[in-house]
């Protein structure tokens, strides 16, 4: 299983001199990519978590990790695909993926926001429909030399997007989602899946079958479908209720957890601590801890 780490996106430790430091150590220490989430705005009003109070866009601070290293790969999990269009998305994928040499992966999902909804004037329903046309688009424009495709919701008109991205088919396409349809989804339409921060351990078990089954009902080789972990750390504090938690052993037990349940990939999400990912922590304080978060549990060679 590969072990990837959550990027200074979210609150007091999301500050320029700590994102690159984070991206240029994680690289050095082996860790396999780095990973953001997007979060527009909270409503007046809307009770979220200290974690969605004060968000970096996902894209442009993946830019700026991308320009700090030169290996690492950078996932975003996940852009909710109604708030923009696919060839603005498109575009701005297209340019990551060249920009730093074919290493970002593009993570889907549809959205819970209704202030987001609202802000951006989009509508999630009908779900699947929307999700697949959304595919659909996005790979004529990443793959086609004139694109085009006759959508309901998202009509491509024959032209041509230049350039394209460096990795053949552009950059993997994976699906967040918790419905089982949505999971279903995920294994026959995209190269793999992205859990929730609120996956817990037996229903991420579940999920896998889910995904993996439907994978190869479609025809594809379930064991090349990626099954990815958002996994939420929280160093020193034990909750039963967030498997990464504890003493250091602790936290890796929960990682071998996860792997022995199929996962393909972990990003340890420092950013779900409101010490560090919180609007009100201490700067200084919260990237302190989510270096040595980082550096305790790096991957072992």
């Amino acid at each position: 299983m590969l072990i990837s780490f959550g990027l200074p996106v979210s609150g007091a430790w999301a500050q320029p001199d700590t994102v690159t430091a984070i991206a240029r150590q994680a690289e050095e220490l082996g860790y396999h990519g780095l990973w953001t989430f997007q979060r527009l705005m909270v409503g007046a009003g809307q009770d979220l978590a200290p974690i969605y109070q004060s968000v970096l866009d996902p894209i442009v601070a993946l830019t700026w990790a991308g320009a700090a290293t030169s290996r690492i790969r950078l996932g975003v999990s996940v852009i909710n695909l109604p708030y923009v269009s696919p060839a603005v998305l498109a575009k701005q994928a297209s340019t990551l993926d060249l920009l730093t040499g074919g290493r970002f992966d593009l993570g889907l999902g549809t959205g819970w926001s209704a202030p987001e909804f609202r802000a951006t004037g989009s509508d999630p329903k009908p779900r699947g429909r929307r999700v697949e046309e959304y595919l659909a688009a996005l790979r004529t424009y990443f793959t086609d030399e004139v694109s085009a495709f006759d959508g309901e919701f998202y009509p491509v008109p024959p032209g041509r997007m230049l350039p394209k991205p460096v990795q053949p088919g552009g950059p993997p396409i994976l699906l967040g989602g918790t419905a089982e349809v949505a999971l279903r989804r995920a294994g026959r339409l995209a190269a793999g899946w992205v859990s929730s921060s609120r996956t817990g351990l037996a229903e991420f078990t579940q999920a896998v079958r889910v995904v993996r089954d439907a994978a190869a009902a479609a025809g594809k080789d379930p064991s090349t479908v990626r099954v990815i972990v958002r996994a939420p750390v929280q160093a020193g504090r034990r909750d039963e209720d967030v498997p990464l938690s504890g003493s250091w052993a602790q936290i890796r037990d929960g990682v071998q957890r996860y792997a022995e349940a199929g996962a393909t990939e972990l990003f340890y999400e420092p950013n779900w601590d409101p010490r560090i990912g919180g609007p009100d922590a201490d700067p200084r304080a919260a990237a302190e801890l989510g270096a040595e978060i980082l550096t305790r549990l790096a991957p072992v060679p």
